[in-house]
């Protein structure tokens, strides 16, 4: 059975899957794969587990070999190159007077191909400039558009939550944020509390809709009578994050209980 092991590239975010052949590895080790694009190295994040004959995948591509120090000194100097790429492609979009944000530059484990991917908001001719680049670099050159939630992600930082960007930290999807998602939530609709780093809706929208759609589904209404291990009394408070719900008992007493606390017979659901 073939013996398959998930790896990342840079900083993490989507998994992919290579076949492990009959190499020991653990999590955290640095492998020199097999991809589409070429060799490439990334690291392990699952160990190696076999795969049952239903889970069995057709051309699945391999480790290759764990990273060795000449491998990961190739991958040293390919961050050097990188940096000096951005730099370069900045100065020449500039002196070419081309409305363009040079973001980021990835280049192949084995130097010889180049992608630099650049922020817009229209459409650039950018064919000269590739041209110009591959010339001043001596090495193929591509340039890719990416959006602005793309940018923030290939940039990073973090969100007002204090951590990472989940754009960055998250395997990316092409599912939209909408403002209804914040409605949803009770976020007040002000662009610069629901907006992230990018200028868009803020992706943790997206991720965290579901429970608040699941939770207002099951909990009283703000005011609904209900009853709690400590008594009787009316939900003040809304607390879907926790699953909770704050109730007043009277006499300045509240309490904090779960949904699965309440009596079953609870009257009133929140609104949807």
């Amino acid at each position: 059975m073939p013996r398959i092991v998930s790896v990342v590239f840079g900083d993490g975010g989507k998994i992919y899957h290579f076949d492990a052949c009959s190499l020991e590895l653990t999590v955290g080790d640095q492998v020199v794969v097999d991809t589409a694009r070429g060799t490439d190295i990334g690291r392990v994040v699952e160990a190696p587990r076999e795969l049952s004959e239903s889970e069995s995948r057709a051309g699945l591509r391999r480790v290759m070999r764990s990273a060795g120090p000449p491998d990961l000194e190739q991958v040293a100097q390919n961050r050097e190159r990188e940096r000096e790429a951005v730099l370069l492609a900045r100065e020449l979009a500039a002196a070419a007077r081309l409305d363009m944000k040079v973001v980021s530059a990835e280049s192949t484990f084995d130097g010889h191909r180049l992608t630099l991917s650049f922020y817009a908001e229209a459409r650039i001719d950018f064919r000269e400039l590739a041209a110009t680049l591959s010339e001043r670099l001596g090495r193929r050159v591509e340039l890719h558009q990416v959006s602005a939630r793309d940018e923030a992600r290939l940039v990073g930082g973090y969100g007002p939550c204090g951590r990472h960007l989940c754009c960055a930290s998250f395997c990316g999807d092409q599912e939209p944020v909408s403002i209804r998602m914040a409605k949803d939530q009770g976020l007040p609709l002000n662009p610069s509390k629901i907006s992230g780093c990018c200028g868009r809706l803020m992706c943790c929208l997206k991720y965290e809709h579901g429970v608040y759609l699941s939770f207002k589904q099951r909990a009283p209404r703000r005011g609904a009578v209900v009853t709690t291990p400590a008594g009787r009394g009316k939900v003040t408070e809304l607390l879907a994050p926790a699953d909770s719900v704050a109730v007043d008992l009277g006499e300045g007493r509240v309490v904090t209980c779960r949904l699965a606390e309440l009596s079953a017979d609870t009257p009133d659901k929140e609104d949807t």
